[in-house]
């Protein structure tokens, strides 16, 4: 059965006597790119290596354009993969067909990593924040660090008469919409605004990628903003209120969230998009997470291509490529469960003809 259910949306399938291919494998060669989300920047920069190690007649490229643009740019066919803090809509996977050779995009979740709230205060490491507290700091509520409400929260830090400036991202960012979604899930009534990757507010300052918040935060003390945790190592971090407890950030925490999450309903075979249970109350589970995706295709028209992206795949899932991303970015490893659904995905992938020119390109 080419899809399991499909009441959320019309989503096409794969078509009369297609099937996965079961070809001898073919080595990996030619250029390839992709583009997307900048919270999995270092995982990519090191599965790429390990990647290249194994088959270095392949030239593969990152662009970390963020996840609006990945999605995008992988929906046009201009990339072989895309990567995304945010599984594809219904709309979207219709939207696929021609970049797919008639076939479907896949989301397939291989980077797990908490989104800190991280600050710049001299001499303070961590601060434990409520939700609401958060939310409250973001919409401009909240302006100075020693105000009551946090230093109710926090009595034995040092809080400075120092203006809090929170710094959000100025592009379509998943790490946005992850972020948001926390907030709007367990503090509805100071974040009324949906989840959304663009930031719904004219409050702080803004800024591009990660990477531009991240440092913009480097550099003005008072400054607090919201990142995949691997990039906030030299910053204070915030322990978020879970239950009546606060609990720092982990990579432990964060896979924990995601073991309990369940996958969203109706969508293709071997799709393993997750809804993130945000109200866990559990003290061992961190659930402002981001479950990042790679995106890939049911079909691919160029052999090449999707040579490619089924080994590729194959490498990110598997142990070795877990490891080298969480030495590299500090992300949680996948469960062994679900590296097994993903490589039934890549073993999935069918490939149509190669190009008339043999070459392929990202």
């Amino acid at each position: 059965m080419p899809f399991a259910g499909c009441a959320a949306a019309d989503l096409p399938g794969f078509g009369p006597g297609d099937q996965p291919s079961t070809e001898p494998q073919l080595a990996v060669v030619g250029e390839f790119h992709g583009a997307g989300a900048s919270s999995q920047e270092s995982a990519m920069e090191a599965w790429i290596s390990g990647f290249q190690e194994q088959h270095p007649d392949a030239a593969i490229s990152y662009d970390p354009v963020g996840s609006g643009d990945g999605r995008e740019a992988f929906l046009a066919g201009d990339t072989a993969f895309g990567a995304s803090d945010v599984a594809l809509t219904d709309d979207e996977m219709v939207a696929s067909g021609p970049a797919c050779d008639g076939g479907n995009a896949i989301d397939l979740p291989v980077y797990i990593s908490p989104i800190a709230v991280a600050f710049n205060l001299k001499g303070v490491d961590q601060l434990n924040l409520s939700s609401a507290l958060i939310a409250r700091i973001f919409t401009g509520k909240i302006t100075q660090w020693n105000d009551p409400a946090i230093a109710a929260a926090n009595p034995e830090a040092k809080l400075p008469a120092l203006a809090i400036t929170p710094v959000h991202r100025s592009d379509d960012s998943g790490t946005t919409e992850n972020f948001t979604d926390y907030l709007h899930a367990t503090a509805p009534k100071e974040w009324p605004f949906p989840p959304d990757g663009l930031w719904p507010t004219p409050d702080g300052f803004e800024a591009e990628g990660t990477s531009g918040v991240t440092d913009t935060v480097r550099s003005t003390p008072g400054g607090i903003t919201y990142a995949d945790a691997s990039r906030t190592s030299d910053l204070g971090n915030v322990a978020i209120k879970v239950g009546e407890e606060y609990v720092p950030f982990s990579a432990e925490a964060a896979a924990a969230v995601v073991d309990v999450s369940p996958r969203i309903e109706n969508r293709y075979e071997h799709d393993l998009a997750f809804v993130i249970d945000r109200k866990i109350d559990k003290p061992f589970a961190y659930p402002m997470v981001l479950v990042s995706y790679l995106m890939v295709c049911s079909r691919y028209e160029d052999k090449a291509k999707g040579n490619f992206v089924k080994e590729f795949v194959e490498y990110v899932a598997s142990a070795e490529g877990q490891q080298r991303a969480a030495g590299a970015a500090g992300s949680a490893a996948i469960s062994s469960d679900l590296e097994a659904w993903i490589m039934d995905a890549a073993g999935a992938i069918y490939l149509t003809r190669d190009r008339p020119d043999d070459q392929a390109d990202g």
